[in-house]
């Protein structure tokens, strides 16, 4: 195939949305900077760009050959249509990577390193330039963090670290290795640590108490100075969330045992700030106010929520520390990853289930914590990196009895036969139903009423917990308890925040955006029922009771990508009279309510139904997961663990069609992103 039909296939493959217009014009452009290149350099580049979208970093040439059904973004298996298109595998096949390698020595377009060219390979890996320089940054600022760790360890006082550990975490007889305390300790001897675990693990008391023996050192040691400490999450949702869990932490400190005591609670930040927020983000464009040449002015940073940090950010994230500033990142490894490209979370802690840890990691951390490490545990050939990630074990949100627990351990481990035992159980806390598509029922019952049916027990309340709930439980709310048009705005702010709270019992979560069992065709049907059924009359765009996402920062008005509001009616003065007015509220953060003008929101969308991605950061204390009728690329093992994880209470499992297959399909499929950030050699 020349270059001429290679373009005309791109534009074909586009026209169908099995490639992005964007790849097909980087290839265009590729041409035009040289019109003799070789067809299958330029096929590579298309593809390359392509896997960006796909939250890839760059192409696996090997990864290609051995299977090229994932190289675009196809359709289900029997939908790919009449009009036989060739596809990748055409293209490549009897190719063997030596082949496509010498295809692509072409120093115009592609480099092996430093340079101009607007692509790089590093040995079966082709990259987009720019992805290629990030991926270098992340591993460079991690590596420059590693290597003062002997430093760090050698300057921390023995006896005091251990005392303090001792007062921040007291013993408990009988109890297995505290976690918790070797986490601290751990990322206390490092400039670059990593605390990772499941919802439930305690990420957020081990980093506060991690703060807390921070600061008492500085503020005792020679310079008694105390850290700048700055907290961040990639969305204004997670930010929020850890604002409230990080301020309740603080302030159920026992700090009596340390040195300085409760003077050290005030040394604490409980303020939490996007990323974006924290770098400086300009307007139009992908740089920041703070960069290498203009760093922050802090010591130590902390990231909640860092599954959901793209290898872009991450890399402008560490070009503004400080080379001095530690950096710690919070997070549960086995969820989701960045929409963006990259899983910077997952690999960097890719080994830390089975530790890897130095005998003298070992060592270090018994003598100043007491905790023994099982041996299991140790490698004398783990990576710099193994030596500053600690992975929390214990679950104290899932007891023994949560069926949402053994659920999301199952889905996590791949293991089918345990997933089907769970279901087999009978977990007071798990659901699952079938949806049809000419048929509401089940989905009414569902997002009405909150299916407490099909839960075994009825879905009673469970000692100490209400059923669970479905839409109508927010929306009764709204209208029992609004005030009288006479009333106060303390008395509406009241108001709105019992709606808030009542809204978070329950959301559906969707794997897709599109389809009937997507987010589009979801909010509709939901909608509908809910009209039926008198809870809302919508008649027009914005109405009573109307839930929304926003989807972009709206540093203006104060909100983030994520932030969940709802359409109230408060009064407004006209004419000498008082009238309701709609207007959109959302939570401060701070325990008040932000009301916003409905025309002022330009990027929302209404949210009966988000997509699991969107859903990250958030909990749920009932959630409902809707599978499609048939798999797709999206539908992986990590999807349906962020979506299971979601719920804090009760979990719906939602099934339409061939449901209960696409489950087990999707628990088998892991996100695998190609990738060089643990390669060294590049």
């Amino acid at each position: 195939m020349n270059l001429a039909q290679l373009l005309d296939l791109l534009g074909q493959w586009a026209a169908r949305g099995w490639l992005r217009e964007l790849d097909r014009a980087f290839a265009a452009f590729l041409v035009e900077q040289a019109a003799d290149a070789e067809p299958l350099l330029v096929l590579a580049a298309a593809l390359a760009s392509h896997q960006l979208g796909r939250g890839h970093v760059c192409l696996d040439l090997a990864a290609t050959l051995a299977d090229s059904r994932f190289a675009l973004s196809l359709p289900p298996d029997g939908e790919l249509g009449e009009a036989a298109l060739t596809l990748p595998g055409e293209l490549l096949d009897g190719l063997d990577l030596a082949a496509w390698q010498a295809a692509l020595d072409d120093p115009r377009l592609v480099g092996d390193g430093p340079g101009a060219t607007p692509l790089v390979l590093a040995g079966q890996r082709l990259y987009l330039r720019r992805y290629w320089q990030y991926e270098r940054a992340v591993r460079a600022g991690i590596e420059l963090r590693l290597a003062r760790a002997a430093e760090l360890r050698a300057a921390l006082p023995e006896a005091a670290l251990r005392h303090a550990l001792d007062s921040l975490f007291p013993a408990r007889a009988g109890a297995p290795s505290d976690w918790q305390k070797l986490a601290c300790a751990l990322v206390a001897g490092n400039a670059f640590g990593i605390v990772t675990g499941g919802p439930g693990t305690g990420k957020t008391t081990t980093v506060v108490k991690l703060l807390a023996l921070l600061q008492s050192l500085a503020v005792e040691g020679a310079a008694a100075r105390p850290l700048r400490i700055r907290l961040a999450a990639p969305t204004g949702k997670a930010a929020a969330r850890l604002n409230e869990s990080i301020a309740g932490a603080v302030q159920g400190l026992k700090l009596d045992g340390l040195p300085a005591g409760e003077a050290l609670r005030a040394l604490i930040p409980t303020e939490v700030t996007t990323l974006h927020r924290l770098l400086g983000s300009r307007p139009d464009s992908r740089q920041f106010r703070h960069h290498a040449g203009n760093p922050l002015a802090l010591d130590l940073l902390v990231v909640d929520e860092a599954s959901m940090v793209d290898l872009e950010m991450m890399a402008a994230l560490l070009a503004a520390l400080p080379d001095k500033a530690r950096l710690i990142l919070l997070g549960d490894k086995d969820q989701l990853a960045s929409v963006e490209a990259g899983a910077v979370l997952g690999e960097l802690c890719s080994r830390a289930r089975d530790g890897h840890y130095h005998g003298s990691t070992r060592d270090w951390l018994q003598a100043v914590t007491g905790e023994p490490i099982d041996e299991t545990l140790l490698d004398a050939d783990g990576l710099a990196l193994d030596q500053a990630v600690a992975m929390l074990r214990h679950s104290h949100r899932f007891s023994a009895q949560s069926g949402i627990g053994r659920l999301a351990e199952a889905v996590n481990a791949g293991d089918l036969a345990a997933t089907r035992a769970v279901w087999q159980h009978g977990y007071a806390d798990l659901a699952r139903l079938s949806l049809e598509a000419g048929d509401n029922r089940a989905l009414r019952e569902l997002v009405v009423e909150g299916g407490g049916r099909n839960f075994p027990g009825q879905g009673g309340g469970r000692e100490g917990i209400d059923p669970p709930q479905g839409y109508r439980h927010y929306l009764s709310v709204l209208r029992d308890g609004q005030p009288a048009l006479s009333a106060p705005p303390a008395a509406f702010d009241a108001w709105a925040l019992r709606v808030l709270a009542a809204h978070g019992r329950f959301q559906v979560l969707c794997a897709l955006r599109r389809g009937p069992w997507g987010v589009e065709g979801l909010n509709l049907r939901i909608a509908e029922l809910l009209e039926s059924e008198g809870l809302i009359q919508p008649g027009q765009a914005w109405y009573l009771g109307r839930p929304l996402l926003v989807t972009r920062n709206d540093y203006g008005l104060g909100l983030m990508n994520g932030d969940i509001g709802l359409t109230l009616a408060l009064p407004r003065e006209q004419d000498g009279e008082r009238h309701w007015a709609l207007r959109v509220a959302f939570a401060d953060g701070q325990g008040g309510i932000k009301w916003v003008l409905p025309s002022r929101l330009q990027a929302v969308e209404t949210v009966y139904a988000m997509t699991v991605h969107k859903s990250q950061g958030s909990e749920f204390t009932h959630a409902a997961l809707v599978l499609p009728d048939a798999l797709n690329p999206i539908l992986t093992r990590e999807l349906v663990y962020t979506g299971i994880t979601r719920a804090r209470h009760w979990f719906s499992l939602a099934s339409a069609g061939r449901g209960p297959w696409v489950l087990e399909a999707a628990i088998e499929r892991r996100v695998l992103r190609a990738s060089g950030l643990l390669d060294a050699r590049d």
